[in-house]
């Protein structure tokens, strides 16, 4: 069900938008993990002396109004009307699972120590690749299996 929406949206015009784009994303993916990098360290000194619920809270406001600028700024505000049912749905349920990751994280950062939690939050790529394969009937390969045990063993390495 996944594979087909992707191969509707493609045929829609979406191999122009990664052809003009090529290799950016790489680009993307680096700036956010350097991003998440600082957030982890400007949160576990911000945090100090603040509930980490109200930290998230302060957070999220700070993210929404990025979000919603960038919106704005790019003139696709009057996109949403576009927006399918199944769609919403998904984009809801993405965030409630994206505030309670960032509850938990805060909290969890508030609490440990940085360097034992980060790791643990990054597990996530190993999660993801399984649900990927489980509910998105992707394929995995060995060199991505590999990956990804390599991942988890090193987390336990560096949280042990």
């Amino acid at each position: 069900m996944y594979n087909q929406r992707k191969q509707d949206v493609t045929a829609k015009g979406s191999t122009a938008v990664h052809q003009k784009e090529g290799g950016m994303w790489l680009w993307y993916a680096i700036g956010s993990a350097v991003f998440a990098a600082l957030t982890s360290i400007l949160a576990k000194i911000g945090i100090e002396g603040v509930n980490s619920t109200l930290a998230t809270a302060i957070r999220t406001i700070i993210v929404l109004v990025m979000a919603w600028g960038m919106v704005f700024v790019t003139g696709k505000q009057g996109e949403i009307g576009m927006i399918s049912s199944k769609s919403w749905l998904f984009l809801v349920l993405s965030g409630v699972a994206t505030g309670l990751s960032w509850l938990c994280y805060y909290h969890a950062l508030q609490i440990g120590q940085v360097q034992k939690v980060v790791p643990i939050d990054k597990m996530s790529v190993v999660i993801t690749l399984v649900l990927a394969y489980v509910v998105l009937h992707e394929s995995m390969s060995v060199k991505e299996l590999i990956g990804g045990l390599l991942i988890a063993a090193g987390t336990l390495v560096m949280v042990l």
